[in-house]
């Protein structure tokens, strides 16, 4: 069992619930992709690769993924989220093009330490944030 599986297993059965054949299923397959993805998109896949699971099930294991801690929600200014790893990955923020869809992931201590710095000032514990800019990209830009 891997790292990330026992990290799965462990928040499934402390909330009570059972760490199916399914769950795990989707657990290895959002964790042989990389980058970033949407729940009709693992559907899809998943089908492709003779992988049966339900909508609803993936939609519920991907809500406990990120409860979990192991993935991060993040919405491009569209009305549907996409997922990405966050488990064994450096924080990181995102530049959006809204021209083409491009995201761009950047990393910026001075960020970090200006939320740091707000928190404090504010007594206030933060379990995470999400920064994006949405705007268009060098090659839209040029359009």
């Amino acid at each position: 069992m891997n790292e990330v599986e026992k990290v799965f297993r462990d928040y499934v059965q402390g909330q009570g619930l059972k760490f199916t054949p399914e769950r795990q299923a989707i657990l290895n397959h959002v964790f042989e992709c990389h980058g970033h993805f949407e729940a009709e998109e693992l559907l899809i896949d998943m089908r492709k690769n003779n992988k049966r699971v339900s909508k609803a099930t993936i939609y519920r294991t991907l809500a406990l993924l990120v409860s979990s801690g192991l993935l991060r929600e993040v919405i491009f200014g569209e009305k549907h989220a996409h997922y990405e790893h966050v488990y064994g990955h450096e924080h990181h923020e995102h530049l959006v093009c809204i021209g083409c869809g491009k995201i761009i992931e950047f990393t910026d201590e001075r960020i970090e330490e200006f939320q740091e710095q707000i928190c404090i000032e504010n007594n206030f514990k933060a379990e995470s944030h999400k920064f994006q800019i949405m705007g268009y990209c060098e090659d839209c830009e040029k359009k």
